[in-house]
């Protein structure tokens, strides 16, 4: 990317703008929470907003971008500050057994309105294929993944990536990220190790 000069930045910020909800709904769908999703779309705007100048174009805009969101939903999810899940929240129990105390709502994952990430406009198809990855059902299942195995899934059954943009972006081999939607135990170990 060129320096940032007036226009240049204003060219800048169009363009990453311009990717603010498709990378809201893949960081929604890693997260789980459209209030972190924001959080992560706004950390990954501004790290490539500081990265711009290193920019090699080796890769197009877009992929860069996910790559980064891929790192910041990978962090978030790691780190010490991470929500909550149900599993997390107690020992395990059997359905013989006391419900235990009512939980607040934000810990439990929450649907995000469709308007704040699928797309405006588009082939019909797309856009209902969209709303479908969003459902709340999908997402809720897709927090019971491995993180990585989860950014996986999405990137390539849902974004239609191909799997070796999927390994470049993760940093990881084409065979892992192929096993990684066949086998969920061996993923977790192939995806750990790539």
């Amino acid at each position: 990317m060129s320096s940032t000069t007036a226009h240049g930045t204003d060219d800048l910020e169009q363009l990453l703008e311009g990717h603010r909800r498709e990378l809201g709904a893949y960081a929604y769908r890693m997260l789980g929470s459209p209030f972190e999703a924001d959080d992560a779309v706004q950390e990954t705007l501004v790290r490539a907003w500081k990265a711009h100048g290193s920019f090699e174009g080796r890769s197009s805009v877009r992929s860069w971008l996910y790559r980064i969101a891929t790192n910041v939903c990978l962090d978030m999810l790691d780190g010490a500050q991470r929500r909550a899940r149900p599993m997390d929240l107690g020992p395990a129990g059997t359905a013989a057994g006391p419900l235990g105390d009512v939980l607040p709502e934000v810990t439990w994952i929450e649907p995000v309105p469709d308007a704040q990430i699928a797309p405006e406009a588009g082939d019909p198809a797309d856009i209902v294929g969209s709303r479908e990855s969003i459902k709340l059902a999908f997402v809720a299942a897709l927090q019971h993944l491995p993180p990585k195995q989860r950014a996986v899934l999405i990137l390539r059954e849902v974004l239609r990536w191909q799997a070796t943009e999927v390994a470049e972006l993760l940093d990881t081999s084409v065979a892992s990220v192929n096993s990684a939607l066949q086998a969920p135990s061996t993923a977790r170990g192939e995806l750990s190790r790539g």
